[in-house]
């Protein structure tokens, strides 16, 4: 089971992933942000316990404060030094292939996904995403 995390600055759009969650069993914990520095934060203060870190973080990259692409940044200084990897899956309302070139820059991004998702996008990037918190409970 996969914990994950939604940085959107659109209350529709965290409704819309809640109700694209409900009764996904590979997903175990869902927590939604509008704000990209709280999650970095967070992952700041507990890089030491690879468990309490989310599996996956659904990121918007057009952000008020923090923008997705300066999220993204401080992610991959992040997971060059912490004891987990967490994947991106970018959603975006952007077509603009520029954006999707842009992100193939970052290791940490695993896709780029136009919004609206549906529901078999998100429960395959939780199915995949549930091997490996298995695999790395193992190793812990």
């Amino acid at each position: 089971m996969c914990k994950l995390v939604v940085i959107d600055d659109n209350p529709t759009d965290h409704y819309i992933m809640q109700r694209l969650l409900h009764n996904n069993f590979n997903c175990e914990q869902a927590t939604y942000t509008f704000d990209g520095r709280l999650v970095l934060d967070y992952l700041e203060e507990n890089k030491e316990t690879g468990t309490m870190l989310p599996d996956v973080i659904f990121l918007d990259l057009d952000m008020p404060e923090l923008t997705g692409w300066e999220f993204l940044d401080e992610l991959e200084t992040f997971n060059a030094r912490a004891k987990k990897n967490v994947q991106v899956h970018i959603m975006s309302s952007s077509i603009r292939s520029a954006d999707v070139f842009h992100s193939k820059k970052y290791a940490c991004v695993n896709s780029f996904m136009t919004k609206p998702l549906s529901k078999d996008m998100v429960n395959q990037v939780c199915q995949q995403a549930t091997p490996l918190r298995n695999q790395q409970r193992n190793i812990s």
